[in-house]
């Protein structure tokens, strides 16, 4: 484990930051920390309303000096057309991104599904930001980026370890179960970017000169709204009371769990890096950089990902279709 702290991000001024799910949880927390090293951060919400709160709640924390700019802009990532028109947004009021944070997520919900019929889960932990990822690209790669190099951080969870890619039922019609489709959702997240990574190196070595860096990491236990969201949707309020008491004991302050986002946005990191906490069991602790499980490196899984989710988003990406084999 490091003893690395927020304190060490660098200046972020001129930067500008997209993060998913940035009114509440990681997102905020990652949020309040970007701007407050003068990033401009485009608070990608799926309420503005809520988006708008966080930043009056971030700015009178801070006495209402904030270095950076808030910008809060509707996205629901159950929605490919918000999606779309979200990215098209930021495209005509930014001429470049230097890191997008793809950090919203739904928790072991019961099954729905989103606007265009995918299993809510992994439309929108993948589907979604695999979607907004692609429709950024551009802008990513014209940026600076951090370090002189753009990053695409994309949170997933210790949970991945319980997922199983089946790619004749991805959409959970046949059967379905809440934590498995959890788990399934964040292992595609990781098989994401690490092929995302794969790809732009693929292209780079044909002489593009892409300068973005494609970096994964989880948060371990952070006691967060996303466990109260879940116990909520269940129904069941002794799971409600559970939830309380599980993130009391084990779960980490949510600015702690935030850190290893913010790790492997500023920090030196290459490629494909899998940042999480470095304290016990991988749940607590400052950030490091570890290793996920043997699945979340599978090529030719990670390849059909690729190519299923080019297929069900219509989104394509402007490096070109090249594999990262």
């Amino acid at each position: 484990m490091t003893d690395w702290t927020p304190a060490e991000m660098p200046d972020l001024e001129g930067k500008t930051v997209v993060v998913t799910g940035a009114n509440s949880g990681l997102g905020f927390e990652g949020t309040r920390a970007f701007a407050s090293r003068g990033a401009t951060v485009v608070m990608a919400c799926r309420s503005v309303e809520r988006g708008e709160r966080a930043v009056r709640e971030i700015r009178a924390d801070s006495g209402g000096e904030v270095d950076g700019d808030l910008d809060v802009r509707e996205c629901d990532l159950a929605s490919l057309d918000s999606v779309e028109a979200f990215a098209e947004g930021v495209r005509g009021a930014y001429d470049a991104v230097d890191v997008l944070c793809n950090n919203a997520g739904v928790m072991a919900v019961p099954r729905s599904e989103t606007a265009d019929g995918f299993e809510t889960q992994f439309g929108v932990n993948h589907l979604g930001h695999f979607a907004l990822t692609g429709r950024l690209f551009d802008l990513l790669s014209t940026a600076d980026g951090v370090r002189g190099t753009s990053r695409v951080v994309t949170q997933s969870s210790g949970a991945h370890e319980q997922g199983e890619m089946d790619f004749s039922d991805l959409n959970w019609e046949e059967s379905y179960g809440k934590w498995r489709a959890y788990g399934r959702s964040k292992l595609a997240n990781l098989l994401f970017a690490y092929e995302l990574q794969r790809r732009i190196e693929t292209a780079e070595s044909t002489g593009e000169d892409l300068g973005v860096r494609s970096v994964a990491c989880h948060p371990g236990y952070a006691d967060t709204n996303l466990q109260l969201r879940t116990a909520r949707e269940s129904g069941n309020p002794l799971w409600k009371v559970g939830m309380r008491v599980a993130n009391a004991l084990f779960g980490q302050d949510a600015a702690v769990g935030a850190e290893p986002m913010l790790y492997a946005v500023t920090a030196d990191v290459g490629g494909g890096a899998y940042v999480e906490p470095g304290g016990f069991l991988n749940m607590r602790g400052h950030p490091t950089v570890g290793r996920s499980n043997d699945a979340s490196y599978d090529r030719v899984d990670a390849r059909r990902l690729w190519e299923y989710s080019v297929e069900a988003t219509g989104v394509t990406f402007p490096f070109g279709e090249r594999d990262g084999s």
